[in-house]
């Protein structure tokens, strides 16, 4: 039989605690106040108390701080080599905008390792300027992938994009469907 799943929140746990333990208490020897936080914030899998109120400070503080703001004019000129199906149509000379490109090409990587064929048919397909080497050296040499000793398998390199990459990707992204 399955279990509904019945979200509890309480907008201050001390006061939850000792109205809990307060009402344990008239059942017979209930745990302190201190215990009785402990226990709540255990069961919400949380080491004690103290790691739940600091769990919760840090999400208050980064809610408050602002993503910083996208360069749209970079965005706009790397999305400018791509053509309207997201195929890269030309390789950029400013360096700042391949980088961008090769962001938007990695995020169309599968995550499991691939051999040397594999990745060059990914590539094939997403280019349409011939040279699927170059796209290759350069995305080890960002970091964003990484060949086996022997160059036979690649993986693509988990990390989070900057905020112009995130940016083209979902404009690149949308242009696939």
């Amino acid at each position: 039989m399955s279990r509904d799943l019945i979200p509890l929140t309480t907008a201050d746990v001390s006061a939850f605690a000792r109205q809990l333990s307060r009402q344990l208490d008239a059942r017979g020897p209930a745990p302190s106040h201190l215990e009785m936080l402990n226990m709540l914030a255990r069961s919400a899998g949380f080491r004690n108390h103290q790691h739940l109120r600091a769990a919760h400070a840090a999400e208050g503080r980064l809610k408050a701080a602002p993503e910083p703001s996208a360069d749209f004019r970079q965005v706009e000129r790397a999305l400018a080599c791509f053509d309207g199906a997201g195929q890269l149509i030309r390789w950029p000379a400013r360096r700042q905008l391949q980088i961008l490109c090769l962001w938007a090409l990695w995020s169309r990587l599968p995550r499991e390792a691939l051999d040397e064929g594999a990745i060059n048919r990914l590539l094939d397909g997403w280019h349409s300027f011939g040279d699927r080497a170059l796209l290759r050296r350069d995305m080890i040499g960002l970091g964003l992938m990484q060949r086996a000793a022997g160059g036979r398998d690649y993986q693509r390199i988990e990390q989070r994009p900057s905020v112009e990459a995130r940016a083209l990707i979902r404009q690149v992204t949308a242009r696939l469907t």
